[in-house]
Protein backbone atom coordinates (compact mmCIF):
# COMPACT_ATOMS: atom_id res chain seq x y z
CA UNK A 1 0.00 0.00 0.00
CA UNK A 2 1.29 3.12 -0.95
CA UNK A 3 2.28 6.40 1.59
CA UNK A 4 -1.28 7.81 1.01
CA UNK A 5 -4.44 6.08 -0.75
CA UNK A 6 -6.13 7.40 -3.41
CA UNK A 7 -8.62 8.03 -0.86
CA UNK A 8 -6.54 9.59 1.09
CA UNK A 9 -5.84 12.31 -1.09
CA UNK A 10 -9.37 12.93 -2.34
CA UNK A 11 -10.35 13.31 1.26
CA UNK A 12 -8.10 16.18 1.23
CA UNK A 13 -9.31 17.45 -2.00
CA UNK A 14 -12.73 17.83 -0.66
CA UNK A 15 -12.46 21.57 0.14
CA UNK A 16 -10.37 23.09 -3.31
CA UNK A 17 -13.09 20.88 -4.67
CA UNK A 18 -16.12 22.52 -3.16
CA UNK A 19 -14.33 25.67 -4.08
CA UNK A 20 -14.51 24.78 -7.48
CA UNK A 21 -18.50 23.94 -7.43
CA UNK A 22 -19.62 27.17 -6.08
CA UNK A 23 -17.09 29.01 -8.41
CA UNK A 24 -18.59 27.12 -11.42
CA UNK A 25 -21.84 25.53 -10.71
CA UNK A 26 -24.33 28.85 -9.94
CA UNK A 27 -25.40 29.46 -13.39
CA UNK A 28 -26.83 25.48 -13.47
CA UNK A 29 -28.46 26.12 -10.02
CA UNK A 30 -29.84 29.17 -10.78
CA UNK A 31 -31.42 27.82 -14.03
CA UNK A 32 -33.31 25.03 -11.94
CA UNK A 33 -33.71 26.69 -8.56
CA UNK A 34 -36.23 29.22 -11.07
CA UNK A 35 -37.93 26.18 -12.35
CA UNK A 36 -38.54 24.83 -8.62
CA UNK A 37 -39.82 28.17 -7.84
CA UNK A 38 -42.08 28.81 -11.60
CA UNK A 39 -43.54 25.02 -10.93
CA UNK A 40 -44.28 25.37 -7.07
CA UNK A 41 -44.30 21.58 -6.69
CA UNK A 42 -46.18 20.29 -4.39
CA UNK A 43 -44.01 17.60 -3.55
CA UNK A 44 -40.61 16.07 -4.57
CA UNK A 45 -39.00 12.59 -5.20
CA UNK A 46 -35.72 11.37 -4.85
CA UNK A 47 -34.03 8.94 -6.97
CA UNK A 48 -30.79 7.35 -6.05
CA UNK A 49 -28.75 4.57 -4.24
CA UNK A 50 -25.96 4.18 -2.00
CA UNK A 51 -23.64 6.95 -1.26
CA UNK A 52 -26.39 9.08 -3.67
CA UNK A 53 -29.17 8.09 -1.86
CA UNK A 54 -27.42 9.19 1.70
CA UNK A 55 -27.07 12.85 -0.42
CA UNK A 56 -30.92 12.47 -1.26
CA UNK A 57 -31.64 12.17 2.05
CA UNK A 58 -29.60 15.15 3.29
CA UNK A 59 -31.49 17.28 0.88
CA UNK A 60 -35.04 15.38 2.12
CA UNK A 61 -34.44 17.06 5.73
CA UNK A 62 -32.99 20.09 4.55
CA UNK A 63 -36.07 20.58 2.62
CA UNK A 64 -38.57 19.89 4.36
CA UNK A 65 -36.94 21.88 7.46
CA UNK A 66 -36.60 24.74 5.18
CA UNK A 67 -39.87 24.68 2.79
CA UNK A 68 -42.06 22.80 4.24
CA UNK A 69 -42.70 20.66 1.22
CA UNK A 70 -42.51 16.81 1.45
CA UNK A 71 -39.62 14.93 -0.30
CA UNK A 72 -40.31 11.41 -0.60
CA UNK A 73 -37.79 8.61 -1.90
CA UNK A 74 -39.11 6.63 -4.86
CA UNK A 75 -37.57 3.00 -5.18
CA UNK A 76 -35.93 2.82 -9.03
CA UNK A 77 -37.49 -0.71 -9.37
CA UNK A 78 -41.37 0.39 -9.36
CA UNK A 79 -39.87 1.04 -13.08
CA UNK A 80 -36.79 -0.99 -13.99
CA UNK A 81 -38.14 -4.40 -12.29
CA UNK A 82 -42.21 -3.71 -12.22
CA UNK A 83 -42.50 -1.55 -15.22
CA UNK A 84 -44.88 0.89 -13.51
CA UNK A 85 -45.40 4.45 -13.69
CA UNK A 86 -46.61 7.19 -11.11
CA UNK A 87 -48.68 10.10 -10.89
CA UNK A 88 -45.78 12.90 -10.67
CA UNK A 89 -47.74 16.02 -12.74
CA UNK A 90 -47.20 18.00 -9.64
CA UNK A 91 -44.04 17.09 -8.70
CA UNK A 92 -40.32 17.74 -8.77
CA UNK A 93 -37.78 14.57 -9.46
CA UNK A 94 -33.99 15.07 -7.99
CA UNK A 95 -32.10 11.68 -9.56
CA UNK A 96 -28.58 11.74 -8.26
CA UNK A 97 -26.25 9.14 -9.70
CA UNK A 98 -22.28 10.63 -9.59
CA UNK A 99 -21.29 8.06 -12.68
CA UNK A 100 -24.61 8.76 -14.17
CA UNK A 101 -24.97 5.19 -15.91
CA UNK A 102 -27.04 3.39 -13.55
CA UNK A 103 -29.88 1.82 -15.43
CA UNK A 104 -32.37 2.07 -12.82
CA UNK A 105 -31.65 5.45 -11.58
CA UNK A 106 -31.98 6.84 -15.54
CA UNK A 107 -34.92 4.66 -16.32
CA UNK A 108 -36.66 6.25 -13.38
CA UNK A 109 -35.73 9.54 -14.05
CA UNK A 110 -37.33 9.20 -17.64
CA UNK A 111 -40.17 7.71 -16.42
CA UNK A 112 -40.84 10.87 -13.99
CA UNK A 113 -40.09 13.41 -16.95
CA UNK A 114 -42.81 11.95 -18.85
CA UNK A 115 -45.36 12.07 -16.21
CA UNK A 116 -44.92 15.30 -16.12
CA UNK A 117 -42.54 16.29 -13.21
CA UNK A 118 -40.10 18.89 -13.06
CA UNK A 119 -36.73 16.94 -13.89
CA UNK A 120 -33.50 17.47 -12.39
CA UNK A 121 -30.42 15.46 -12.67
CA UNK A 122 -27.18 15.85 -10.47
CA UNK A 123 -23.93 13.93 -11.37
CA UNK A 124 -20.28 14.15 -12.08
CA UNK A 125 -20.72 13.02 -15.38
CA UNK A 126 -22.73 15.81 -17.74
CA UNK A 127 -22.51 13.48 -20.58
CA UNK A 128 -24.22 10.26 -18.77
CA UNK A 129 -27.35 9.04 -19.89
CA UNK A 130 -28.78 10.62 -16.33
CA UNK A 131 -28.04 13.85 -18.05
CA UNK A 132 -29.34 13.06 -21.16
CA UNK A 133 -33.04 12.29 -20.06
CA UNK A 134 -32.91 15.13 -17.51
CA UNK A 135 -34.13 18.75 -18.21
CA UNK A 136 -31.71 20.18 -15.71
CA UNK A 137 -28.65 19.32 -14.95
CA UNK A 138 -26.04 19.78 -11.80
CA UNK A 139 -22.60 19.08 -12.35
CA UNK A 140 -21.05 18.72 -8.88
CA UNK A 141 -17.89 19.35 -10.51
CA UNK A 142 -15.61 16.54 -8.71
CA UNK A 143 -13.29 15.73 -11.25
CA UNK A 144 -11.68 12.26 -11.00
CA UNK A 145 -12.88 10.59 -8.24
CA UNK A 146 -10.18 7.27 -8.20
CA UNK A 147 -11.49 5.45 -4.74
CA UNK A 148 -13.76 3.02 -5.08
CA UNK A 149 -15.67 4.68 -1.61
CA UNK A 150 -17.00 7.92 -2.70
CA UNK A 151 -15.76 11.08 -1.00
CA UNK A 152 -15.55 13.89 -2.93
CA UNK A 153 -18.58 13.43 -4.98
CA UNK A 154 -20.65 12.42 -2.14
CA UNK A 155 -19.76 16.17 -0.11
CA UNK A 156 -20.49 18.00 -3.85
CA UNK A 157 -23.36 15.83 -4.12
CA UNK A 158 -24.94 17.45 -0.96
CA UNK A 159 -23.24 20.45 -1.41
CA UNK A 160 -25.43 20.75 -4.57
CA UNK A 161 -28.14 19.48 -3.27
CA UNK A 162 -28.79 21.95 -0.17
CA UNK A 163 -27.30 24.83 -2.81
CA UNK A 164 -30.47 24.40 -4.66
CA UNK A 165 -32.53 24.52 -1.80
CA UNK A 166 -31.41 27.91 -0.51
CA UNK A 167 -31.17 29.06 -4.33
CA UNK A 168 -35.37 27.69 -4.90
CA UNK A 169 -36.18 29.09 -1.25
CA UNK A 170 -34.08 32.31 -1.34
CA UNK A 171 -32.69 31.64 1.94
CA UNK A 172 -29.61 34.27 2.10
CA UNK A 173 -28.55 32.77 5.24
CA UNK A 174 -28.09 29.35 3.98
CA UNK A 175 -26.59 30.91 0.84
CA UNK A 176 -23.90 33.10 2.93
CA UNK A 177 -23.23 30.31 5.07
CA UNK A 178 -22.45 27.86 1.80
CA UNK A 179 -19.82 30.09 0.97
CA UNK A 180 -17.63 30.14 3.63
CA UNK A 181 -17.97 25.73 3.79
CA UNK A 182 -14.22 25.22 2.24
CA UNK A 183 -12.72 27.02 4.95
CA UNK A 184 -14.77 25.16 7.47
CA UNK A 185 -14.09 21.67 5.27
CA UNK A 186 -10.34 22.11 5.24
CA UNK A 187 -10.59 22.25 9.26
CA UNK A 188 -12.83 19.34 9.51
CA UNK A 189 -10.33 17.57 7.44
CA UNK A 190 -7.59 17.83 10.50
CA UNK A 191 -10.12 17.44 13.19
CA UNK A 192 -8.03 14.59 15.38
CA UNK A 193 -10.63 11.55 15.85
CA UNK A 194 -7.52 9.23 17.13
CA UNK A 195 -9.69 7.98 20.23
CA UNK A 196 -12.19 6.53 18.35
CA UNK A 197 -9.82 4.48 15.59
CA UNK A 198 -8.18 2.93 18.29
CA UNK A 199 -11.24 1.66 19.66
CA UNK A 200 -11.99 -0.08 16.30
CA UNK A 201 -8.96 -1.28 15.12
CA UNK A 202 -10.44 -4.88 16.98
CA UNK A 203 -14.06 -4.09 16.61
CA UNK A 204 -16.44 -6.40 14.41
CA UNK A 205 -19.51 -4.11 15.22
CA UNK A 206 -20.91 -1.52 15.92
CA UNK A 207 -23.67 1.82 15.53
CA UNK A 208 -23.40 5.06 13.78
CA UNK A 209 -26.06 7.71 15.58
CA UNK A 210 -27.54 10.63 13.69
CA UNK A 211 -31.46 12.70 13.47
CA UNK A 212 -32.52 15.06 11.06
CA UNK A 213 -30.07 15.80 8.17
CA UNK A 214 -27.52 14.58 10.39
CA UNK A 215 -29.14 10.71 9.76
CA UNK A 216 -28.00 11.00 6.29
CA UNK A 217 -24.38 11.34 7.44
CA UNK A 218 -24.96 8.22 9.45
CA UNK A 219 -26.20 6.31 6.98
CA UNK A 220 -23.36 7.28 4.78
CA UNK A 221 -20.31 7.05 8.01
CA UNK A 222 -22.09 3.18 8.32
CA UNK A 223 -21.86 2.15 4.56
CA UNK A 224 -17.92 3.51 4.48
CA UNK A 225 -17.22 1.41 7.67
CA UNK A 226 -18.31 -1.60 5.65
CA UNK A 227 -16.92 -0.68 2.18
CA UNK A 228 -13.80 -0.09 3.63
CA UNK A 229 -12.78 -1.32 6.50
CA UNK A 230 -15.14 -4.45 6.44
CA UNK A 231 -16.69 -3.83 9.88
CA UNK A 232 -20.19 -4.31 10.09
CA UNK A 233 -22.04 -1.25 11.31
CA UNK A 234 -25.74 0.05 11.16
CA UNK A 235 -27.30 3.73 11.22
CA UNK A 236 -30.38 4.33 13.22
CA UNK A 237 -31.81 7.42 14.25
CA UNK A 238 -31.18 8.28 18.24
CA UNK A 239 -34.96 8.35 18.21
CA UNK A 240 -35.09 4.46 17.48
CA UNK A 241 -32.04 2.84 18.52
CA UNK A 242 -33.87 2.44 22.01
CA UNK A 243 -36.20 0.46 20.31
CA UNK A 244 -34.68 -2.89 20.02
CA UNK A 245 -31.14 -2.27 18.66
CA UNK A 246 -30.24 -1.56 21.91
CA UNK A 247 -30.35 -5.07 23.49
CA UNK A 248 -27.47 -5.97 21.10
CA UNK A 249 -25.42 -2.87 23.21
CA UNK A 250 -22.93 -4.73 25.70
CA UNK A 251 -20.05 -3.68 27.21
CA UNK A 252 -17.30 -1.79 25.06
CA UNK A 253 -19.70 -1.90 22.03
CA UNK A 254 -18.45 1.36 19.97
CA UNK A 255 -20.97 3.65 18.89
CA UNK A 256 -20.68 6.75 17.02
CA UNK A 257 -23.68 10.01 17.33
CA UNK A 258 -22.86 12.58 14.69
CA UNK A 259 -24.73 15.39 16.21
CA UNK A 260 -25.33 18.90 13.91
CA UNK A 261 -25.23 21.90 16.02
CA UNK A 262 -29.16 22.18 15.73
CA UNK A 263 -32.36 21.23 17.25
CA UNK A 264 -31.82 17.54 17.63
CA UNK A 265 -28.65 17.32 19.54
CA UNK A 266 -29.52 17.52 23.21
CA UNK A 267 -32.32 14.35 22.18
CA UNK A 268 -29.65 12.77 20.67
CA UNK A 269 -27.30 13.55 23.37
CA UNK A 270 -29.28 12.23 25.66
CA UNK A 271 -29.49 9.05 23.84
CA UNK A 272 -26.04 8.69 23.71
CA UNK A 273 -25.34 9.03 27.17
CA UNK A 274 -28.11 6.56 27.95
CA UNK A 275 -26.07 3.70 25.72
CA UNK A 276 -22.85 4.68 27.60
CA UNK A 277 -24.84 4.32 30.93
CA UNK A 278 -25.45 0.91 29.39
CA UNK A 279 -21.81 0.07 28.92
CA UNK A 280 -21.70 1.54 25.19
CA UNK A 281 -18.42 2.90 24.10
CA UNK A 282 -19.93 5.85 23.03
CA UNK A 283 -18.42 9.06 21.03
CA UNK A 284 -20.30 11.88 20.56
CA UNK A 285 -19.58 15.06 18.16
CA UNK A 286 -20.99 17.23 20.90
CA UNK A 287 -19.13 18.73 23.68
CA UNK A 288 -23.04 18.58 25.54
CA UNK A 289 -22.47 15.30 26.71
CA UNK A 290 -22.16 13.50 30.20
CA UNK A 291 -20.96 10.38 30.06
CA UNK A 292 -19.62 9.81 26.17
CA UNK A 293 -15.98 10.26 24.75
CA UNK A 294 -16.60 14.71 23.12
CA UNK A 295 -15.44 14.45 19.59
CA UNK A 296 -13.89 17.75 17.85
CA UNK A 297 -15.84 19.21 14.87
CA UNK A 298 -15.65 21.95 12.87
CA UNK A 299 -19.16 24.03 12.95
CA UNK A 300 -20.51 25.82 10.07
CA UNK A 301 -22.20 28.93 10.15
CA UNK A 302 -25.43 27.59 9.80
CA UNK A 303 -26.92 23.73 11.19
CA UNK A 304 -27.83 23.13 7.93
CA UNK A 305 -24.12 22.62 7.03
CA UNK A 306 -22.77 21.06 9.74
CA UNK A 307 -23.60 17.71 8.53
CA UNK A 308 -21.04 18.12 5.72
CA UNK A 309 -18.58 19.14 7.92
CA UNK A 310 -19.00 16.16 9.92
CA UNK A 311 -18.98 13.56 7.33
CA UNK A 312 -15.38 15.14 5.89
CA UNK A 313 -13.88 14.38 9.81
CA UNK A 314 -15.46 11.39 9.95
CA UNK A 315 -13.76 10.17 6.22
CA UNK A 316 -10.52 11.15 7.20
CA UNK A 317 -10.94 8.79 10.37
CA UNK A 318 -12.65 5.91 8.44
CA UNK A 319 -9.74 5.77 5.97
CA UNK A 320 -6.89 5.51 9.04
CA UNK A 321 -9.02 2.71 10.88
CA UNK A 322 -9.04 0.88 7.36
CA UNK A 323 -5.32 1.06 6.87
CA UNK A 324 -4.82 0.35 10.73
CA UNK A 325 -7.04 -2.78 10.41
CA UNK A 326 -4.94 -4.01 7.32
CA UNK A 327 -6.88 -2.58 4.41
CA UNK A 328 -6.29 -1.07 1.63
CA UNK A 329 -9.56 1.41 1.14
CA UNK A 330 -9.53 2.03 -2.27
CA UNK A 331 -9.71 -1.55 -3.34
CA UNK A 332 -12.72 -3.09 -1.43
CA UNK A 333 -13.66 -6.67 -1.31
CA UNK A 334 -16.16 -7.16 -4.30
CA UNK A 335 -17.01 -3.91 -5.12
CA UNK A 336 -16.19 -1.91 -7.94
CA UNK A 337 -16.57 1.85 -8.84
CA UNK A 338 -19.62 1.85 -10.77
CA UNK A 339 -22.60 -0.22 -10.03
CA UNK A 340 -24.97 -0.87 -12.95
CA UNK A 341 -27.87 -2.00 -10.96
CA UNK A 342 -31.29 -3.21 -13.23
Amino acid sequence: MSSQTHMRREILEIPNTVETLLTKGAPAISSAAQALQTAHPAFLMSVARGSSDHAATYFKYATELVSGIPVASVGPSVVSIYDRSLHLSRGACLAISQSGKSPDIVRMAEMAKKQGALSIGLTNHVDSDLAKVSTHVLDVHAGVEQSVAATKTFVTSAVSAVWLLAEWQQDHALLRAMHDLPDVLNKAAQMDWSALESELVSSQSLFCLGRGPALAISNEAALKFKETCQLHAESYSSAEVLHGPVSVVDCGFPVIALAAGDQAEPSLVDVVDQLAAKGAKAFVTSDKTSRAHSLPCARTSHPLLDPISLIVSFYAMVEQVARARGINPDMPRHLKKVTETL
